[in-house]
């Protein structure tokens, strides 16, 4: 494929100002890195992604416990999570200008939603599907509370808290450029809307490619966790 794409490029069946040959998408690619715009842009949204991620993954796990464990908190906020879910991380940008300003909190906060709700629900069905008879065992032996949640649900519920985090990570990365309309001066998204609006279609690619692979980085971290703190899993 990349080969044909250069090819058209070569023979002009595409427009430079559209699409690029990869030759020059490499050009581009190497002297952002020479110079360290690239790198320092990611960076900046490197540690977006990570505040982001850590706030809503922590939030998402600790409500998604608690629903999972609790029919009357499910039932409690059921409507309004069903309500909230649907809503596109996208258009909580006017309101999170309006509320938190253009300072870095609401870049943030943008990406803290989007990784919010995979975690949640991946939480609440892990805890569900608790084998019931690990939960017979632990009421025959009588096991206080601290005891069942630490030792009975939350193993059984990492692995689909793990797939939860992995989702999280991807929509959060995702989410990067729109947290980074919020008035950024840097920043991964902030150079590919800046590439977009100088018609520097090379950089904006360039930009594109490397969410895409630092969010494989991460992913492939994850992956490497998971089958450390689950070796109990591996078969499944």
């Amino acid at each position: 494929m990349i080969g044909l794409w250069q090819w058209a490029a070569v023979q002009g069946l595409l427009k430079p100002s559209i699409l690029p040959p990869p030759s020059t998408i490499l050009q581009t690619l190497l002297g952002l890195l020479k110079s360290g715009e690239l790198l320092d842009n990611l960076k900046v949204s490197l540690g977006r992604v990570l505040e982001g991620f850590a706030l809503g993954a922590g939030l998402g796990l600790v409500l998604g416990f608690a629903m999972g464990l609790s029919k009357g908190m499910e039932r409690a906020l059921s409507l309004l999570t069903g309500l909230l879910r649907p809503i596109p991380t996208i258009a909580w940008v006017p309101a999170l200008i309006l509320w938190m300003g253009i300072g870095e909190f609401s870049k943030v906060t943008v990406i803290a939603v989007g990784s919010f709700w995979p975690v949640l629900l991946s939480a609440i069905q892990g805890v569900r599907s608790t084998d019931p008879k690990f939960l017979e065992v632990a009421k025959v032996l009588e096991k206080d509370t601290f005891t069942f949640i630490t030792k009975v649900v939350i193993p059984s519920a990492l692995p689909s808290v793990f797939t939860g985090l992995r989702v999280g990570m991807g929509i959060a990365w995702a989410s990067v450029v729109g947290a980074e309309l919020i008035a950024a001066s840097s920043g991964i998204g902030y150079m590919i809307m800046y590439a977009r609006e100088v018609s520097q279609p090379d950089v904006m690619l360039v930009g594109v490619a490397a969410i895409g692979l630092t969010g494989l980085l991460i992913d492939f971290l994850l992956l490497k966790l998971q089958g450390r703190l689950l070796k109990w899993n591996a078969g499944s």
